[in-house]
């Protein structure tokens, strides 16, 4: 085994290495040679080190190099080295992160990391914690639980007696919401197209003089952080709407909840911690790996009710947070070591400086690239940038040939009626020589492409 471990060890650390010096982008020969691990299965086995030595000789190579620090293509940020550290140890350690009884250790580890968050995040501490697999079971997460006390409230149980028969119920949403909510939605069985859209402003908040009217058997479904501008909703004011009324406030906050941190931008989120679920991804702006999403909400007793299991076979007594009664898996790896480790080590100033670092990198990002003479649609308040070099032809032509180059990594978005680029700063590494570096080759494309030989121009 150590001989094994040691050469996945030494592979991973050379990639590491290599990872901020190569190409960001797959080159179409290492895609070709993915090909290589495609056959009919071997009747008999392969050595084990055989294995690992051919995932790392093909699979290395077409790898994204989504953790380096000029890769702004999604919000997804890359992995502090000690939560690399920590997640090949708990991998080790092989806990089905289920009931306190049988994994103690990782089960208290999951307590503190909630309680960290909660204390640094501003959310009321009486809030139970799922860990979950990202931002989309976060929210479904979260919504179940609103799902259960609305309807409870309105004397249905929707957990025992399902949803045919029961109350009605309104759903409101903001119409610049994310996919991910739709979906939600749609796996609760509460439906994609049963919601009340809520008009949005130029910048995707919900506009408050809009706001439809609020009454019994609500939930309401806000945004902290839109994915194109960064934008918050008026979430403290919606709050107070749904007051007095049978209705949940959720906030989906896939990256814009870690804002909360820093004192220079809670103030996007004001009122925020006023509601009652709240979804985030910890992979995206904390840095940790992947499989690490997280549903905070108000009301504990809602989200066991939703969530909790129980069976002969399973030990749940006497157990002060069994973690199982809180997400929609009973088996699932220990979630709460990699952001343990890496709250750990950042400690709360760490958290505030990644967050605004970020923010200060996609505000030179815009500056730069106003200062060049193109239209940055939207207003920078946290860490996204939407660029317009004059249409959508160009734009894309843009995009594919920064791509392409391999220095940085940017994505592409429809924003305000037009197909545009997209830049999110959200990694542990950026810094302004990495904006400045990114921004040379963002302008040299589009000089190139828009002279009089490039071929956007033809």
């Amino acid at each position: 085994m150590k001989q094994l471990y040691q050469m996945a060890f030494e592979y991973a650390t050379s990639f590491l290495n290599e990872a901020n010096k190569t190409p960001i982008e797959v080159s179409d020969s290492a895609r070709c040679d993915l090909q290589h691990l495609d056959f009919s299965l071997p009747v008999k086995g392969t050595d084990a080190k055989q294995v690992i030595a051919n995932l790392n000789q093909w699979v290395s190579p077409a790898t994204m190099k989504m953790g380096s620090p000029r890769f702004f293509g999604f919000v997804i940020g890359g992995a502090y080295p000690v939560s690399v550290a920590s997640n090949w140890l708990s991998t080790a350690w092989d806990q089905n992160t289920g009931l306190e009884k049988t994994t103690p250790a990782v089960a208290m580890l999951e307590k503190i990391s909630a309680r960290w968050m909660l204390n640094i995040l501003g959310l009321p501490e009486e809030s139970a914690t799922a860990f979950v697999t990202g931002a989309t079971v976060a929210n479904f997460t979260a919504l179940a639980a609103a799902r259960n006390k609305v309807f409870n409230s309105a004397g249905w149980d929707v957990e025992a007696d399902g949803l045919i028969g029961a109350p009605p119920l309104n759903i409101i949403i903001s119409e610049q919401s994310h996919p991910t909510v739709y979906k939600s939605l749609a796996m609760l069985g509460l439906g994609r197209n049963r919601v009340i859209k809520a008009p949005t402003d130029n910048q995707g908040r919900i506009d408050l003089a809009q706001f439809p009217s609020v009454s019994d058997n609500t939930i309401i479904i806000t945004q902290a952080g839109n994915i194109n501008s960064g934008a918050f909703d008026p979430i403290g004011e919606i709050c107070s709407l749904a007051e007095g009324k049978n209705a949940w406030v959720h906030v989906d906050g896939a990256f814009g909840l870690w804002a909360m941190a820093s004192k220079e931008f809670k103030h996007l989120g004001s009122g925020l911690e006023r509601a009652d679920s709240w979804a985030t991804d910890a992979h995206k702006w904390l840095n940790v790996p992947y499989d690490s999403g997280l549903a905070f909400v108000k009301n504990k007793h809602a989200l066991k009710a939703a969530m909790a299991i129980t069976a002969s076979y399973l030990p749940t007594e006497h157990a002060e947070r069994n973690p199982s009664d809180f997400t929609p898996e009973l088996s699932r790896r220990a979630r709460g070591v990699d952001i343990y480790a890496v709250l750990h080590h950042l400690g709360q100033d760490g958290v505030a400086e990644l967050v605004e670092r970020c923010c200060a990198c996609a505000r030179r990002f815009a500056e730069l690239l106003k200062d060049a003479g193109y239209a940055v649609m939207n207003d920078v308040v946290l860490n996204q940038v939407v660029v317009n070099f004059g249409d959508e032809k160009l734009n894309l032509a843009i995009i594919e040939a920064v791509q392409k180059e391999g220095t940085c990594w940017v994505g592409q978005t429809h924003w305000q009626g037009i197909l545009a680029m997209r830049i999110s700063v959200c990694n542990w590494q950026t810094d302004f020589a990495a904006i400045d570096q990114s921004f040379q080759i963002i302008q040299s494309m589009a000089l190139h492409l828009t002279s009089p030989n490039g071929s956007a121009a033809n």
